[in-house]
């Protein structure tokens, strides 16, 4: 049975920083977003990316899939809405997606495969005992 937990939804809004000329949001900054949602469900459970690296061990993307469905404008508050399911004990998939705070139209959505490494070798390396308990 897969156990898919519900992560916490963060929000932003949108500045001209995170846009391009056309006053849209620039294609790469979603992944900024989504990656700041991630890191924010780790922080929550307990873990630091910091104490991570300083023993050796890190998480990496293992590839990304990504829909652009609408641009979110300068001024729109987003929404990102996440949850992950644990793969095995050293890989987890994040399904997550934008949506407008207000209205609740979806701007993007995606899916993150996420691996956990001994930064040494390069090797995958089974989550930390924090990350397994949620699971």
């Amino acid at each position: 049975m897969k156990k898919i937990i519900k992560c916490k939804d963060t929000e932003f809004t949108i500045y001209v920083e995170d846009t391009d000329f056309q006053g849209v949001v620039y294609h790469a900054n979603y992944l900024k977003y989504f990656e700041r949602s991630r890191s924010e469900f780790l922080f929550d459970s307990g873990i630091s990316q910091r104490d991570l690296r300083d023993k050796n061990s890190a998480f990496v993307i293992k590839s990304i899939k990504i829909n652009f469905i609408s641009a979110a404008q300068l001024g729109d508050q987003i929404t990102v809405q996440s949850n992950v399911e644990k793969k095995s004990n050293a890989r987890m998939i994040f399904y997550q997606k934008i949506v407008d705070k207000i209205s609740g139209n979806e701007f993007v959505n995606g899916q993150v495969e996420v691996c956990y490494i001994n930064l040494l070798t390069k090797k995958p390396k089974k989550f930390p005992d924090d990350l397994l308990l949620i699971f």
